[in-house]
């Protein structure tokens, strides 16, 4: 990941260097995790000098669904947010595969863990991201021993700052023993997801991925392989998967904004399947970055363009 305290963000109202902004240590959000994240991938054709967003539509309205649940009032519209993005991009003259990151959180200077009567914000700023996780190796992963937390506790369809203290035990857990991403079960004992991913495992040319009430986020990665599987002529169920299925499925991926498709060739040291990166896997994730790349046009409704 490549920060550049020089980069043009959108903090208070303003576009500044990312540099100048910055926050009081008595911030109700820095104090009590009371802030929702997005994360926005953006994908620059070569061929075409064009920078795509992806869903960036979807990824506004989920931060907007998230606002409501934690009663945030926030003062700009979806089409202004719309704006911001826009010309935070072309300030920035972005010409490679970037990362936005834009978060509505509670501003006040004030003590009191609760949500409502406080005043609410929004910034963003963006970084240059290729892969989050290798897409070229396999990944290892591990159960982790942290249940994924349940929605009854933390709504698990809100990306709260506060609730990624769960995801920070799992992977840190798994990574300090060795591995690189960390698998949730849920309550029950079913899979959830990763760290920080959606996941899907392949059984008999079967995509199988956990439902939305196994605690997962409502993936907007994940919405879009399902979604575009069944183009592909691959069936999509949706399913509770036990643990032990994660050992003896052909194939593997985690998916997300930042992960993408990355596929997995270890879990608890098994290998899955043959160990290496399977047909289903492969020809999903080059549909994949076609489509964000502005190479499939059947799927252009998923992109915003941005001509610098």
């Amino acid at each position: 990941m490549n920060f550049s305290l020089e980069s043009i963000a959108y903090h208070r109202g303003e576009f500044l260097p990312l540099k100048e902004c910055d926050v009081n240590i008595a911030t109700h959000a820095f104090q009590y995790g009371t802030m929702i994240i997005g994360g926005v991938r953006a994908y620059f054709n070569t061929k075409t000098k064009t920078l795509y967003f992806f869903r960036l539509a979807d990824h506004i309205q989920r931060l907007f669904r998230n606002a409501h649940i934690l009663q945030m009032n926030l003062a700009l519209s979806k089409e202004k947010i719309t704006e911001i993005f826009l010309e935070l991009a072309q300030r920035n003259k972005i010409q490679n595969n970037a990362y936005f990151r834009p978060f509505i959180y509670k501003s006040a200077l004030q003590i009191s863990p609760r949500l409502h009567d406080v005043l609410d914000d929004f910034s963003i700023y963006t970084i240059a991201l290729d892969s989050y996780l290798d897409m070229n190796k396999g990944l290892r992963l591990s159960v982790s021993s942290w249940r994924r937390v349940d929605e009854n506790m933390i709504p698990v369809r809100v990306k709260s700052s506060g609730g990624y203290i769960n995801s920070a035990l799992a992977k840190s857990e798994v990574i300090q023993k060795g591995f690189d991403e960390a698998i949730f079960l849920d309550s029950r004992g079913f899979v959830s997801e990763g760290s920080a991913e959606n996941i899907f495992i392949v059984r008999d040319n079967v995509l199988i991925t956990p439902p939305v009430y196994a605690n997962i986020l409502e993936g907007i990665t994940r919405r879009s392989i399902i979604d575009f599987a069944k183009d592909l002529g691959i069936s999509v169920i949706e399913r509770d998967i036990a643990r032990g299925e994660l050992y003896i499925a052909d194939e593997v991926f985690l998916c997300g904004t930042g992960a993408q498709v990355a596929w997995v060739q270890e879990i608890d040291h098994r290998k899955v399947g043959k160990g290496e990166l399977g047909p289903c896997t492969k020809m999903i994730r080059e549909h994949f970055l076609k489509i964000v790349h502005g190479e499939e046009q059947s799927y252009s409704k998923w992109l915003t363009p941005v001509k610098n």
